[in-house]
């Protein structure tokens, strides 16, 4: 299977190693795409285990497990990773935008996350959402978004 972050490699040699705990991510765009990843995935543990202890009392386990069951996500798009600042004032930043399914509504979420180094591990911290639309319902007949080239209703609206 290849792995949900769309790097075009298998799960296995990707995410998957980094939810499983077998490796650290060794940048703030390597732990966005693990995130991205276990929501996929369904692994809340993971979600709740590399939010940054600042963000993790603010988070429920149960929801976050909820959210990412009951949502089909289809891409993701990273459109800016910035690299690690030199001041420690500065946080690493990633804009991305995440594309789901909500039923068979069709969203896109654009966000720009930032990032903490604890205890020599990276967490994500909080982001600012700066698009987050139902771009539409999707038909029966019509395309899948998940780009799988078959129709909705044979692919991710069964």
């Amino acid at each position: 299977m290849l792995c949900p972050c769309g790097s075009e490699l298998e799960y296995a040699l990707c995410c998957q190693p980094l939810i499983n705990g077998q490796k650290t991510a060794n940048s703030p765009e390597q732990l966005m795409r693990s995130r991205y990843s276990a929501y996929a995935t369904a692994d809340a543990d993971y979600l709740y285990r590399t939010y940054a202890k600042a963000s993790q009392a603010q988070q429920n386990l149960e929801e976050i497990a909820q959210w990412a069951a009951m949502t089909k996500w289809l891409f993701l798009e990273i459109h800016h990773s910035s690299a690690i600042p030199q001041n420690a004032d500065e946080l690493p930043v990633v804009k991305f935008s995440a594309h789901y399914l909500l039923g068979n509504k069709y969203h896109k979420m654009t966000e720009t996350s930032r990032f903490v180094l604890e205890s020599g591990q990276w967490r994500y911290l909080d982001g600012d959402v700066s698009e987050f639309d139902e771009v539409r319902e999707i038909k029966r007949n019509e395309p899948c978004p998940c780009r799988s080239k078959k129709k909705f209703k044979q692919c991710c609206g069964r």
